[in-house]
């Protein structure tokens, strides 16, 4: 998965947009030691450090819609993977400064434009199967716990000038999953004038009650659980449309558009599971 960011970031510097110099350098995953001593100009990106992202991690299950049914996970761990990114440029003395300079300002405010790295971009497993969510980028972010002084001794050269990117990556850390039915199908039967409520049930596929759903109208305030047999009632509503929406845990939402009326119009609503 790290190889497939490193070739995600590669993609985005050397895009036909980037910046020449940018685009036209090499790009170098390495670590920058004393014996690095690239031939060309050269963006180092090091991989630094890897942490989970507890500010985005959600406990509840994946559930991701496939053909006409549902699969629920284990939700993936959100990973900060941070890059330590400098220039380096194979002049000396102050044609060297002024090239890797250069070169770093110019990667600087190119990864800059990319607070969400497009799937254009993304190669590998990040790119099949596709993430779950967009790739989140930081570059330049302080960051008060790092000792930049340790990293250069420990490496055996002189400090150089550097800054610091940020992708948040999704990895899956089990393929454990569970095929579930989607709650997608309607039926209706009629009702007469004098039933001045908007009823109906939940069932399933093979017309058995499901109970414990939610059971609400959008944007009316309304909502209720049904028992075992699955039954609801809107009592005292006004006729006309509204979205009935049916939610149960692990299971994605379900709306469903309905014409509330009176007469030979059919107003009690059956979900059913398919």
């Amino acid at each position: 998965m790290f190889n497939d960011l490193d070739a995600t970031l590669r993609a985005v510097l050397g895009d036909p947009a980037a910046p020449a110099d940018v685009r036209d350098a090499d790009v170098s995953f390495e670590t920058p030691d004393k014996d690095f001593r690239p031939p060309r100009p050269t963006v180092s990106l090091f991989l630094y450090e890897v942490q989970e992202n507890r500010t985005l991690r959600d406990p509840a299950p994946f559930v991701e819609r496939v053909g006409d049914g549902a699969v629920r996970r284990i939700p993936p761990l959100r990973m900060n993977c941070t890059y330590l990114i400098t220039t380096w440029s194979p002049k000396t003395g102050a044609l060297r400064a002024e090239e890797e300079h250069r070169l770093l300002g110019s990667a600087l405010l190119w990864l800059n434009r990319f607070p969400l790295i497009g799937r254009g971009f993304l190669r590998g497993g990040l790119a099949d199967p596709p993430q779950p969510y967009p790739l989140p980028s930081m570059a330049a972010q302080l960051n008060e716990d790092r000792s930049d002084g340790q990293f250069w001794s420990a490496l055996g050269i002189a400090p150089r000038p550097t800054f610091s990117l940020t992708v948040t990556i999704a990895m899956q850390p089990f393929d454990d999953a569970e095929e579930l039915p989607l709650v997608q199908g309607v039926q209706v039967e009629p009702a007469s004038l004098t039933d001045a409520v908007l009823f109906g049930r939940v069932v399933n596929a093979g017309l058995a009650p499901v109970g414990g759903a939610t059971v609400s109208l959008a944007g009316r305030g309304l909502s209720q659980t049904v028992g075992p047999d699955g039954r609801f009632g809107f009592p005292g509503l006004a006729f006309g449309p509204y979205d009935l929406v049916v939610a149960r845990a692990g299971h994605p939402d379900v709306h469903t558009a309905i014409t509330y009326a009176a007469g030979s119009q059919l107003h009690n609503v059956i979900l059913t599971d398919t």
